[in-house]
């Protein structure tokens, strides 16, 4: 092989690496910033109000929680006809078994001394792991295929989609005991400028020219939850 060919080699093994340390990284750090939100207790994002909810009614772990609902979902692609990716299906496990060890390393927090800078950190990390996962380019989590399944097959805007989905989602979430407050809102205005910041920031160069690409489409409808 030429020193042309194995430079190309080492060029696309690089890339393969950073792509996967990304998407890690990425979904461990979206699983810890999400059980810095809860351990806050002052609102979480939508679908995590759901799983405390179910973790409140069932028993279960929060992570345990959002594993079954991650895979319950993914079932959903099928009559929607999305395709998963290792990104997809790497989301549901990592994301959940991320929440449940960062919670169990987490001491009991009390005072808004305290908690009003976990909120605020869970959320600005959320948004480096969404803008990291995202960028590596893998496929889209479990939630984000069924918003776009729903937005192919009913001819709905992703937004319409999304919206009608997490007010379903918050609102029975809230009526199984899950925990929504200002940090519900406050992540809700917040994640799609801080999400975006990220993806630039976290942008992988194309493996063939050096280019960067960052996802396919519009990144503010790529970012709906891992």
């Amino acid at each position: 092989m030429s020193t042309q060919g194995h430079t190309a080699k080492r060029l696309t093994h690089g890339h393969l690496v950073r792509r996967l340390s990304q998407l890690y990284v990425g979904l461990a750090l979206y699983g810890a910033s999400s059980a810095l939100l809860v351990e806050a207790g002052l609102g979480l994002e939508p679908w995590n109000v759901l799983h405390q909810g179910l973790a409140e009614r069932t028993g279960l772990t929060i992570g345990v929680v959002s594993i079954i609902v991650g895979a319950a979902v993914l079932l959903l692609w099928i009559p929607l006809r999305q395709r998963p990716g290792l990104g997809t299906v790497s989301n549901v496990f990592v994301v959940g078994l991320a929440m449940d060890g960062t919670l169990a390393l987490l001491p009991e927090t009390h005072t808004l001394a305290v908690r009003i800078p976990l909120l605020l950190a869970g959320i600005v990390l959320n948004g480096v792991a969404t803008g990291l996962y995202i960028a590596a380019r893998f496929g889209p989590g479990p939630r984000d295929g069924l918003m776009t399944g729903l937005h192919q097959r009913t001819g709905r805007s992703i937004r319409l989609m999304r919206t009608a989905v997490e007010i379903a989602v918050v609102v029975t979430g809230f009526a199984l005991g899950g925990t929504v407050g200002v940090g519900t809102v406050l992540y809700a205005v917040s994640i799609g400028p801080l999400a975006q910041l990220f993806l630039r920031v976290f942008a992988v160069p194309s493996a063939s020219d050096g280019s960067t690409v960052v996802a396919t489409g519009q990144p503010r409808g790529a970012i709906l939850r891992p």
